[in-house]
């Protein structure tokens, strides 16, 4: 049994659809790119930088809490005059 004999490799319409077949293929492809750089990539740029904002946004208000706590925390008490101290840290009567 031979190999021509076996399947249709050897017939020339075999070759011409595989041929068909890889344009389609290709074509396929090049749609895709196209749409890929046309439409998804803008969107997920656009996303992508709303993202980077609103984060940005978020470490800014965290921020700007530490530095209000921090202020707080730092600030020096001044004791009512009935609990003020001598010189040696104890209440004067």
């Amino acid at each position: 049994m031979s190999a021509q004999n076996s399947s249709d490799w050897g017939s020339p319409g075999v070759g011409q659809r595989i041929e068909e077949a890889i344009e389609r293929i290709e074509m396929e492809l090049h749609h895709t790119i196209a749409y890929l750089n046309d439409a998804v990539i803008p969107q997920v740029r656009r996303e992508s930088i709303k993202a980077m904002r609103s984060a940005a946004d978020a470490l800014r208000n965290l921020a700007d809490r530490f530095e209000q706590n921090n202020a707080a925390v730092n600030q020096p008490c001044n004791p009512a005059p009935d609990q003020a101290k001598n010189e040696h840290g104890e209440p004067r009567p």
